[in-house]
Formats: structure tokens, sequence, C-alpha cells
């Protein structure tokens, strides 16, 4: 490894409490080494820390649909026909994608507002 560019070091304290807080807020930003984040935090002001997890799930939901309407198409060319129960099905799965996509732009949303609020 190169030689260490770093040759400022800085030294506070905290109290116990503003410890807890700094390693509770660092555990949610998913960095594991405190130099990091202090470093971060001290030229950028803050840390985006965002969960994918509505968008995976969203994705999959639609790919899903997706997959669906496609073989309905498929059903239709061949049969002349398709079943008015598996369109309710697929409309209810949309409804469902619909209701997670609102939730996931709330929470861009409020991302938005509180990064607003630090400017």
């Amino acid at each position: 490894m190169g030689e260490n560019t770093r040759t400022v070091q800085l030294h506070f304290y905290v109290t116990e409490k503003e410890n807890e807080i700094i390693k509770k807020q660092m555990d949610e930003t998913g960095i594991e080494n405190l130099s990091h984040y202090l470093r971060k935090m001290a030229i950028r002001g803050y840390i985006i820390h965002l969960d994918m997890t509505d968008i995976k799930n969203v994705s999959r939901l639609l790919s899903s649909c997706s997959n669906n309407l496609n073989q309905f198409v498929r059903l239709a060319h061949e049969t002349g026909s398709i079943y008015e129960t598996d369109i309710e099905d697929l409309n209810e799965r949309l409804t469902e994608v619909t209701k997670q996509f609102k939730v996931i732009l709330k929470g861009f949303a409020k991302l938005m507002s509180i990064a607003d609020d630090g400017v």
C-alpha cells in the first residue's frame, strides 16, 4: 500500500449519549469505519443511505405482471379469448404495484425535505 496521505489528526470528545447517537447513525448508513463516517459527515454534512427493499419488491411485482400480461396476450392470440379472472388478478397486482410506488414516492419526498432542511 502507498504512504498515508492523511497527516493532520483531529481529536474531540463526546458524551456517552452523543457516542451512542453517532454509532446508531453510523449503523444506519452502513458505514462500518468510524474514521470514514466522521470524515464524510465533516466534509459533506450528511450521508444518505437508501433502503432499496421496496423498490426491489415493486420491480419483482412489475416483472411478474409483465410476464402474465405476455402470457394472456399469447393465449388470446391462440384461442381468441381470455379469462376474466386472469384480467382481474392482473389488475389486483397492478393496483398493489401502484400502492407500493406511492409509498416509495412518499419516502423520497420525505428524504428530499430532510435534505432541503439541511441546506
